[in-house]
């Protein structure tokens, strides 16, 4: 098989092992466990909170390794663990280490995955190649919750462990079975292959105040502030003014991720065509008004369309972050670095999310909830607007530089007199 074969069945199987149990590990912990929202809202804070802060070091290990296929082999391996350890586990403690030994497992595949994309493809293909993952890893998301969802009947909760030892045992199957030559480490990192010696990274200041991956962070941890507890607030809405609102927000998940397929293979395309940064004010664009259509619009069949919304904006970043994060480290040696810092500042944005919209409506009540999360969203598009967060200008720099050129020509033109 080709390598890029390989990449499409790894992301297949990882797409739904990534966080272990994910959205099943509260159904199962109350419906096993008859564990309490607060224990359970408790373990998932602090298992979020430890793997924001693993990922940028996660990121270094990845850079300085080098070696992504034993990395995502032992991230997938330590999600299995992680996972199959709760089986046994009743008591708090346990239940904290398993999780969180699988949530960090997560937390490395996805940086690991994403330098072997880079070291497969190179640069120049990698934003389509980018796009094509993240459509096979929706995909897989979709296969997961279907055989999940017909199996509980038969099998009950349990079959969530099965199925997702099942698709850990064929992701590190998959990498295996790509062979070693395929990933080239200089291509990975945007070194010259034909050099003899290994070029030097750059410090780790460099990376940290590089201006443009800044405002990229703080526009993305904004716009996770506003995305990232939209649908758990939709699902409360629900509940009040919907009939059987589990069942309305499992069809909002579903809906979300088979748009996302396409969304994310046409974003890879036109991230070469139309530029990042038209992407990146697209998903940006496309919160406020997902914001407004769950904030006017009591009817779930209705609200579809807002979950058709949450499709193209997460499908667009899941592609374009880490192509502009390639971007704008390129050659230095700290890619995924670079990308795991800014995964824990956007990923801190979408923990607090939760609990600003939840504040948002003790205050404003439902509608004034879902704007205020829109409002986050019209922040994070005033700052890829007019600040530069890739690698083309934004809108208050192009107005430098025409200012600039103005007053070049206006001395060029002075000389002669």
């Amino acid at each position: 098989m080709a390598p890029t074969t390989h990449l499409a069945l790894i992301n297949v199987f990882i797409g739904d092992i990534q966080g272990g149990l994910g959205p099943f590990l509260g159904t199962w912990l109350a419906q096993m466990r008859q564990w309490s929202p607060s224990q359970i809202g408790l373990v998932t804070t602090l298992v979020g909170a430890g793997t924001l802060l693993l990922s940028g070091p996660f990121g270094a290990l990845v850079d300085r390794l080098g070696r992504p296929r034993l990395l995502i082999v032992i991230s997938c391996a330590a999600i299995l663990a992680g996972t199959l350890l709760l089986m046994p586990a009743h008591t708090f403690l346990p239940v904290l280490a398993a999780q969180f030994l699988a949530a960090a497992g997560g937390t490395l595949l996805l940086l690991a995955v994403t330098a072997l994309t880079l070291g497969v493809v190179g640069k120049e293909a990698f934003p389509r190649q980018q796009g094509r993952n993240q459509a096979f890893n929706h995909i897989g998301i979709l296969i997961a919750a279907g055989l999940i969802t017909f199996g509980t009947a038969h099998f009950g909760a349990e079959i969530a462990f099965w199925v997702l030892g099942g698709m850990a045992a064929a992701a590190i199957a998959a990498t295996l079975a790509m062979p070693a030559r395929a990933f080239n480490r200089r291509r990975a990192a945007g070194w010259k292959e034909e050099d003899e010696a290994e070029p030097a990274r750059s410090s780790y200041a460099q990376i940290f105040t590089n201006r443009r991956l800044l405002v990229l962070a703080v526009a993305l941890a904004l716009f996770q502030l506003g995305n990232g507890g939209m649908l758990t607030l939709l699902g409360q809405k629900l509940v009040h003014t919907a009939d059987n609102p589990t069942a309305w927000t499992a069809r909002y998940v579903m809906v979300a991720q088979l748009v996302m397929v396409p969304v994310a293979l046409a974003a890879g395309s036109l991230a070469d065509r139309r530029g990042r940064r038209q992407l990146l004010l697209a998903a940006c664009l496309a919160l406020p008004v997902r914001a407004a259509l769950s904030a006017f619009i009591d009817d779930p069949v209705w609200l579809i369309s807002a979950e058709i919304l949450d499709g193209v904006a997460s499908g667009i970043i899941g592609v374009a972050v880490p192509v502009v994060v390639a971007d704008l480290t390129w050659g230095s040696g700290r890619t995924q670095t670079a990308l795991g810092t800014v995964n824990a500042v956007q990923g801190a944005g979408g923990a607090l999310s939760a609990w600003y919209g939840g504040l948002a409506q003790e205050w404003f009540g439902w509608s004034g909830s879902f704007l205020a999360l829109g409002a986050a969203g019209i922040l994070a598009l005033a700052l890829v607007w007019w600040l530069a967060a890739t690698t083309e200008d934004g809108r208050s720099q192009r107005r430098r530089t025409r200012r600039e050129e103005r007053r070049r020509a206006a001395r060029s033109a002075e000389k002669p007199a």
